[in-house]
């Protein structure tokens, strides 16, 4: 059988090191003085094993809410003598300047640090600790870090613990950091570097350089990029303002095999088929271009009756853009995103970006996802609508290029909600069979990152209906706890949108339904019951019936089920007082009405509890209901159940002189001779045992009527799911003690053997035909 998208699984070595950092006293670490992790004295770490802890830790926190950051981590990589790191990877504001000061004495070789926000000056003094062996170095988005902490000197106590995680200010800029003595430094990432620091200034002891991002950087002097044109293969120049004199600098870089000069915002610099002809003939070695974003000027391409015929070609000589025909072999990557450039027939490039089709779309997450959030947004949203419009023909590339967006951007609302939608429409039925299950699973993960970081409406709306897509409970299992505490959080509110409530709900109630007793319990105590009754007032407040009270009721009907705990805490918070009002406010709504006996029926099942349904008022109620005709024989079959139940006390505990107990009887006899035992039933049994315990009994004979009743019923019309279980929880032997005792009713008797008539039947032709 051919493998599921997403189907291969993580690597031993992944495994192994998300174990450990879930478990680091358990395998590495042990607790030292002041509750300080300290690593093991016997544990020695080489830098492969070293730079997967640190990196992988940082990807837990970013995208695994139960994991729990540990004070003091990097100090375990202090001492190179028993740990040794040399690439890492550490992204936004969890990182501070006494994390990096930690592991300053390993001799780094790449250290990317992106959107950093917490680090100051003070970790420029650890970044020259890495100066003799740092090859590769990133401080995209790292905006404070040129800025000493509220104008404090730079030389800190390494001890002061409130001024190590006082947030970066900006006011006191650090003027003597510099770049001397890093003479192996090779590729430099200064994406986003403030305005007052001079870029030029900066970079001049580097003249090695043969890669450089200076992403929104502005640069009044471009003539200094010239010192590199011997050496530098690699510039980013994403939204920085382009002028005459920069674009001839760059031409004259001539050993530039990639160049990216796309913008997001508007710019008074428009492209002309000039300058990129310019381009394409001065860099002969380019292999990679990005022009993303620029308006042209004038017009670059080949009239469409004029085009090369036959298939779209990547020759350059068939080019549709005529500065493209001087290439003198294809590029490997083209950026042509958001220009009307991506749309021709022809395009000499192996991967182009742009929203010309699923491809150049796909390409552009990929290409953007990382530095540039606000072009990912745009190309999601473009992915979106070829899901929902058209057909994804990529699914696995697709789903992971989302995953990752949405992982890497967490507290990006615009890629949150884009992320949130198109997943819906990559999850649902249509895709689904393709789809392995750890793949759904990283779906259920970053979906529930989202409904965790914002309430905002949108995001959560999506998130919801997401989710409404997997199988429930079944999918959702392995998050059972969080997923019910999310949407819990999501319905706490007194006016929430109406139409995230009923999702909500409904997501309650499916989570519920159908899950072991412990999940139940363990969801109750999360505040279920009260949050469902208090969602129930509401809607009473409003005299409103809709979806969001009959779900309601549902949910509570099955979080009750064989879970006396939770009986309690619906007794405990005036249910019975919301079932007596639903009851007047809405006398004729069927559905609300089985729910809500369906749901008393679980309560009547707990013999501690029977006491508090034994009051004049509520026997009156429940004796009236059976002659209830909603929803069939539901309504009327419920109330008798409560009522079975309750009068198996025996006469002793019925304890009231109105109504009388041989009258609600009589009744109960009544209501069950007129129903039809070929109904067809909306219930759900998981298991008979409530039912059997009112079998070998002669105190109250009506109770067990009802229950020889549900028995036939269920076994006759539902034989190969009832007969099995009936069989399985020993029914059969106390039907027979049924029939021995004396008190119990012919036509009870006579319905006890044609139920165990009917699963010896079933046990010889196991066929069901029925439908």
């Amino acid at each position: 059988m051919a493998a599921k998208a997403g189907d291969n699984p993580d690597s031993l070595m992944a495994l192994s090191t998300a174990f450990c950092l879930r478990n680091l006293r358990r395998t590495m670490c042990y607790l030292g003085e002041g509750n300080k992790l300290c690593l093991r004295s016997d544990v020695f770490l080489p830098s492969e094993i070293c730079d997967k802890l640190v990196n992988t830790y940082m990807e837990l926190v970013h995208s695994d809410s139960n994991f729990e950051p540990q004070d003091g981590f990097f100090q375990l990589f202090s001492d190179p003598r028993s740990t040794r790191l040399t690439r890492v990877q550490l992204r936004e504001d969890l990182v501070r300047d006494m994390d990096l000061e930690a592991i300053g004495k390993q001799d780094l070789i790449e250290l990317h640090l992106t959107y950093c926000n917490s680090l100051s000056a003070r970790s420029l003094k650890t970044l020259a600790s890495f100066r003799q062996t740092l090859v590769s170095l990133s401080l995209f988005g790292c905006s404070h870090i040129f800025y000493r902490k509220g104008g404090a000197p730079l030389a800190c106590n390494e001890d002061d613990e409130e001024e190590a995680e006082r947030p970066a200010s900006r006011q006191a800029l650090d003027t003597d950091f510099s770049f001397q003595g890093f003479n192996r430094l090779r590729l430099l990432n200064l994406g986003g570097l403030p305005e007052e620091v001079d870029p030029e200034a900066l970079l001049k002891p580097l003249p090695a350089l043969n890669s450089l991002d200076l992403s929104g950087v502005q640069l009044p002097r471009a003539a200094f990029l010239a010192q590199w044109k011997e050496r530098l293969a690699s510039l980013v120049l994403y939204n920085v303002d382009l002028s005459e004199e920069l674009v001839n600098t760059v031409v004259e870089l001539g050993h530039l095999r990639h160049l990216d000069i796309s913008r997001e915002r508007t710019s008074k610099f428009k492209m002309t088929r000039k300058i990129l002809t310019a381009i394409v003939q001065g860099l002969v070695n380019l292999v990679s271009l990005d022009i993303s974003g620029h308006i042209m000027l004038d017009n670059c391409t080949v009239p469409h009756l004029e085009e090369a015929m036959g298939r779209p070609s990547i020759e350059p000589c068939k080019s549709s853009i005529y500065p493209f025909q001087e290439l003198k072999r294809p590029l490997q990557f083209l950026g042509l995103y958001n220009t009307t450039l991506c749309n021709v027939t022809h395009i000499p490039a192996y991967k182009v970006t742009g929203s010309k089709n699923e491809d150049q779309v796909l390409n552009a997450i990929e290409a953007y996802t990382e530095f540039r959030p606000e072009l990912a947004h745009r190309a999601i949203n473009q992915l979106f609508d070829i899901a929902r419009i058209q057909h994804c023909s990529q699914l696995l590339r697709a789903l992971q290029l989302v995953i990752a967006a949405l992982k890497c951007h967490k507290y990006e609302k615009s890629v949150q909600v884009t992320g949130s939608a198109a997943l819906f429409y990559l999850t649902n039925t249509e895709y689904r069979s393709d789809q392995s299950m750890r793949l759904r699973r990283q779906v259920i993960q970053v979906v529930l990152n989202g409904m965790e970081q914002y309430q905002e409406v949108t995001v959560q709306r999506n998130c919801c209906l997401t989710l409404c897509n997997f199988s429930i409970p079944e999918e959702l299992e392995f998050q059972y706890g969080r997923v019910n505490l999310l949407l819990l959080k999501i319905l706490e509110p007194a006016r929430q949108d109406e139409s995230i409530q009923r999702i909500a709900v409904h997501l309650c109630n499916a989570l519920v339904c159908q899950v072991d007793n412990h999940h139940k319990e363990a969801v109750g105590k999360m505040g279920f019951v009260k949050t469902m009754l208090n969602l129930i007032q509401k809607k009473l407040q409003d005299r409103t019936c809709d979806q969001v009270m009959e779900f309601s009721w549902s949910a509570l009907w099955n979080i009750t089920d064989e879970t006396p705990d939770n009986c309690q805490m619906f007794l405990n918070c005036r249910g019975m007082s919301l079932f007596l009002d639903c009851l007047k406010e809405f006398p004729d709504k069927q559905e609300l009405h089985r729910n809500m006996l369906g749901l008393l029926g679980n309560v009547a099942e707990v013999r501690a509890l029977r006491p508090q349904l034994l009051t004049p008022q509520f026997i009156s109620v429940f004796s009236d209901l059976l002659d209830s005709k909603a929803d069939g024989i539901e309504v009327s079959y419920n109330a008798c159940g409560v009522l079975s139940h309750i009068v198996f006390d025996g006469p002793e505990a019925w304890g009231m002189e109105e109504p009388l107990r041989d009258t609600v009887m009589d009744k109960m006899m009544a209501a069950i001779q007129s129903w039809d035992v070929t109904s067809r039933r909306n219930i759900n049994y998981r298991s008979f045992e409530p039912i059997l315990r009112l079998l070998p009994q002669s105190i109250a004979p009506v109770s067990q009527h009802w229950a020889t009743w549900a028995l036939f019923n269920l076994v006759s019309v539902y034989p190969s799911k009832y007969c099995p279980l009936l069989v399985k929880e020993g029914g059969i032997v106390l039907l027979e003690k049924v029939l021995q005792l004396q008190t119990s009713h012919e036509e009870t008797k006579d319905m006890a053997r044609k139920v165990m008539e009917q699963c010896e039947n079933f046990k010889e032709d196991p066929m069901e035909t029925a439908r």
